[in-house]
């Protein structure tokens, strides 16, 4: 049996052992680590030769086939609007009856005939231009001693007062008795009494005297008779 000093000395020799051998073994395996990292970093710098690259494929990107929109077909909107039929009583016009006005043309006495004596020696003496060629309806243009007057055959009206006056058809004023000869209304000349006598060229006598109008009153206004043809 081994005693307990020889188990003593046991113990202490294992420890010394264990504290050469420790070192030793820690110091061979930094040794081993660092020739590793020099062979390692020895063979980073070695250059690869002859490596051929890398081919890379190119990448096919499938082609996707075009897609068909359907048109949206939309039902019209249909508005039913209701309507009230409005009913209007018809309007009943009474007819006015009018009584048409007589009107007697004043001529100096007598309806139908006027005798006339022109004034002063220029009954024969030329002083208008000729009237005529004057139109039915619308206005006509005539120069006595130098101006211009208008002529009117129907329909005219001139300014009387405040009022508009419409003189009555030529055919109501009568005949006018020159001497042996009888002269005819033609037309209303809108001349002045100055300028309203004696003969036109083509023979027709101009005589500033009253003449009845339609609405009732008498206005003093030029009048052309000529004789016919």
């Amino acid at each position: 049996m081994i005693s307990r000093n020889g188990l003593k000395l046991v113990t202490v020799g294992a420890l010394a052992i264990a504290t050469v051998s420790l070192p030793a073994f820690a110091g061979a395996a930094r040794d081993r680590s660092t020739a590793t990292i020099e062979l390692s970093a020895q063979g980073s710098g070695v250059q690869k030769k002859n490596v051929p690259p890398k081919t890379v494929q190119p990448r096919v990107v499938p082609r996707q086939a075009p897609v068909r929109v359907v048109p949206r077909q939309t039902t019209p909107r249909v508005i039913q609007r209701q309507v009230t039929p409005r009913n209007i009583t018809p309007r009943v016009i009474k007819p006015v009856t009018v009584t048409p006005r007589v009107i007697t043309p004043r001529t100096g006495g007598t309806a139908t005939r006027k005798v006339y004596t022109p004034k002063g020696t220029n009954a024969t003496v030329v002083t208008a231009a000729r009237i005529r060629s004057a139109p039915a309806r619308g206005v006509f243009r005539t120069t006595i001693r130098g101006r211009n007057y208008s002529v009117w055959r129907s329909g005219y009206r001139v300014r009387h007062g405040n009022r508009w006056r419409t003189f009555v058809a030529l055919g109501a004023l009568g005949v006018l008795a020159i001497g042996a000869y009888e002269y005819y209304p033609y037309a209303y000349i809108d001349a002045p009494r100055d300028y309203c006598d004696g003969l036109t060229e083509d023979g027709c006598q101009m005589v500033y005297d009253e003449v009845q109008t339609v609405e009732g009153d008498v206005v003093p206004q030029c009048v052309a008779y000529c004789q016919r043809q």
